[in-house]
């Protein structure tokens, strides 16, 4: 159990059985009353966003959560499968159960998994992936704009602003956190 002093931003906590991870908190002491702890929470499920108040000293359970590290086999129709790096076992996760870290799978690339009570609720990806470029506009001599950008379709099917630079066959660094373009890898 966790009680309000260990609250941190990315503390995970289970609220009426369904993992959440701390957003953003604040102690507040006010000068009358009692002090109180203001958090704002994100449900690792639905990915809801929830602002809740806790008294001081309330304690709150720990999720039962866990992590595998699984190989990104490959997709097919709406489902994505996973292979057990240990075990060998597979899983198919959805669309909707991978959210945004669909946009960064590339097939072999190995990824966490996190489950909540044995089912699988989300996947990580690395902080930062390659992705090659397989569509774009090429770049118009003298259109040297300072922070010019043009839209280019990566391998995965997701559209970043690249600089005019950038070809198709190109290889990219993507930072999957905000999904944007960092650098030109070759």
């Amino acid at each position: 159990m966790y009680s309000t002093p260990d609250f941190r931003k990315g503390l995970k906590i289970e609220i009426n059985g369904e993992p959440f991870v701390i957003v953003d908190f604040l102690h507040v002491k006010p000068g009358k009353g009692g002090a109180f702890v203001r958090t704002t929470l994100k449900s690792m499920i639905s990915g809801n966003v929830l602002d809740r108040t806790f008294r001081s000293g309330e304690k709150v359970d720990k999720p039962d959560l866990e992590e595998k590290q699984m190989q990104y086999l490959y997709q097919s129709d709406e489902e994505f499968h996973f292979m057990d790096n240990e075990t060998y076992d597979q899983l198919f996760l959805t669309e909707e159960q991978l959210g945004d870290a669909r946009n960064y799978l590339q097939e072999n690339v190995t990824v966490t998994v996190l489950f909540h009570n044995g089912k699988p609720i989300g996947v990580e990806v690395p902080i930062f992936v390659e992705l090659t470029v397989a569509e774009t506009e090429p770049g118009v001599k003298g259109d040297t704009a300072a922070g010019a950008t043009k839209p280019a379709t990566l391998e995965t099917g997701m559209t970043v602003q690249v600089p005019l630079f950038v070809n198709e066959g190109d290889v990219l660094k993507i930072d999957t956190r905000t999904g944007k373009y960092m650098e030109r890898v070759r």
